[in-house]
């Protein structure tokens, strides 16, 4: 009879599991969705815009005043303690 009690606790607990799983499959299907399709437009739209300096193959050479990841003049703004 002392297994009764460890089976009931393991049962519950499975179902707790369980439970949870369900919440957070609901969760997931509440999530917005969007089609693969727009999101890529989305993608394809966004690059074709948004100049990058890391490929100036495709952009050409950028001004210093474009890219972000051209040294300053000022030097390091860095401070040491």
């Amino acid at each position: 009879m002392s297994s009764r009690p460890h089976k009931q606790s393991m049962s519950e607990l499975k179902y707790r599991r369980l439970c949870e799983h369900v919440e957070r499959l609901r969760e997931d299907l509440a999530r917005p969705r969007a089609r693969v399709s727009t999101a890529s437009q989305a993608l394809i739209d966004y690059c074709k815009a948004t100049k990058d300096p890391l490929v100036p193959s495709v952009w050409g050479t950028l001004g210093k005043h474009e890219d972000p990841y051209a040294p300053t003049e000022a030097g390091c703004n860095c401070v040491v303690m």
